[in-house]
């Protein structure tokens, strides 16, 4: 009978029974295969292996990486550049970029620049590539004009320019020398408009060729006192004609009335007060006395009517021109005159000389030429051989009235509603 296959090896015919102690003789038998199989045989259950030889590169691969992608990016900065250079020859040597006339210079935000004035300092750019205009250059050099307190140049491609001006803010009419100009709240003289007309005060004590910096406290103490004289709403500042900054501890402010025009002197501070003083006795100082030229309120509880005012410096007198100009521009005509000292006894001669026929040759044709204004002060101020009461003796409350002013019957006592003892200056 065939033996059947079997895929498995029993232990008998592996192991085969010794004689003896068998046990033991299995275990030799073990130790001994195992030690010839792990030094001169391999294996019957292992298959043998190939080796293959690889090549190793003499960069890691991180750094191959980051090769890789330097070269990239420098070809795309080539590229960049290529591109960039192109555009730029066609942007410097294309006509398309080139400002051809004014009508490519858009200029916005003039009142009283004038066009020409802007043009001065733009017209260089005409004909210029518009990516070589000197933007900042053309700012610093259009706030160099008077009227412009800050300009801004910007460029639109293709060749295009936008100018925008802010124009300063006049407080004030400045009388230098001369002539008069507008002045803004830091002191900046400008030139008097043609189109606009204004309602300011007068300043005096400027005097030409000053530096800003010395203009400066002068007009700080001018816009305290327009501040306190309209607060309220009071509007008292459109009275005035005249303001008088000479002197910072004396402001000095000439009234346009129409019975006459009035210096009123007010101190270096409470301005509101002593102006109010004024108004409410104004009326009776009038009837006190023959003229009323001037006030002195600089004294707390003190009122001096017509004081001395000698040292007072002269004024040059205006020239026709800037009279002219003056007057186009809104100046009272109390302003325009110069005022002269009481105690000069030389003949005056006027601040400025307008006929009919000057100002409009028109209407001198059809009518007789009327006597100016300033002729009027001539013909006050040259009679000094007429015996009469001095006019311009200081009065003085809580003091004793002059014998010049005491002979003469017909001047009233001063009142007392303002007849204290002074104090001193303020």
């Amino acid at each position: 009978m065939a033996r059947k296959p079997s895929p498995t090896i029993l232990q008998e015919e592996l192991y085969p029974p010794y004689a003896g102690n068998s046990t033991s003789a299995r275990e030799e038998l073990d130790d001994a295969r195992l030690v010839d199989l792990d030094i001169a045989e391999e294996s019957p259950f292992l298959r043998g292996q190939k080796r293959v030889s690889a090549r190793r590169s003499s960069l890691p691969k991180r750094t191959v990486n980051r090769v890789m992608w330097a070269c990239f990016a420098l070809g795309i900065l080539g590229v960049g550049a290529v591109v960039a250079i192109a555009v730029y020859n066609y942007g410097e040597r294309s006509w398309r970029f080139r400002i051809e006339s004014s009508d490519n210079i858009e200029v916005t935000g003039i009142e009283n620049v004038t066009k020409a004035q802007i043009m001065e300092v733009m017209g260089a750019d005409i004909g210029r590539n518009t990516f070589f205009v000197p933007l900042t250059q053309q700012k610093a050099q259009l706030e160099q004009i008077p009227w412009v307190e800050s300009a801004s140049v910007m460029r639109f491609v293709p060749n295009r320019l936008k100018v925008e001006i802010h124009e300063r803010t006049p407080v004030a009419f400045a009388r230098v020398g001369p002539r008069i100009f507008l002045i803004d709240a830091i002191g900046t003289l400008m030139e008097l408009p043609q189109k606009h007309k204004y309602s300011f005060p007068v300043i005096l004590g400027m005097n030409p060729g000053e530096p800003l910096s010395t203009r400066v406290p002068r007009m700080k103490a001018y816009n305290e006192l327009v501040e306190q004289l309209d607060s309220g709403g009071a509007r008292y500042s459109q009275d005035l004609s005249e303001v008088d900054l000479s002197d910072l501890d004396n402001l000095k402010v000439r009234v346009n009335d129409p019975q006459g025009d009035v210096l009123v002197e007010l101190g270096s501070s409470d301005y509101l007060k002593r102006y109010k003083t004024y108004v409410s006795h104004v009326q009776e100082w009038r009837q006190q006395f023959q003229k009323l030229e001037s006030v002195n309120l600089r004294y707390d509880n003190q009122v001096i009517v017509n004081p001395d005012m000698e040292g007072k410096p002269k004024q040059a007198a205006l020239t026709v021109a800037a009279a002219k100009a003056a007057v186009a521009a809104g100046v009272k005509p109390a302003a325009l005159i110069t005022h002269l000292n009481p105690h000069d006894r030389s003949i005056p001669k006027p601040a400025f000389e307008l006929t009919d026929k000057k100002l409009d040759p028109k209407t001198a044709a059809k009518k007789p030429a009327a006597r100016p204004r300033a002729k009027k002060v001539v013909a006050r101020a040259s009679k000094p051989a007429r015996k009469e009461p001095s006019k311009h003796t200081p009065k003085t409350y809580g003091k004793k009235p002059s014998a010049a002013v005491a002979a003469n019957a017909t001047i009233p006592k001063p009142s007392p509603a303002v007849a204290k003892p002074s104090t001193g200056p303020n």
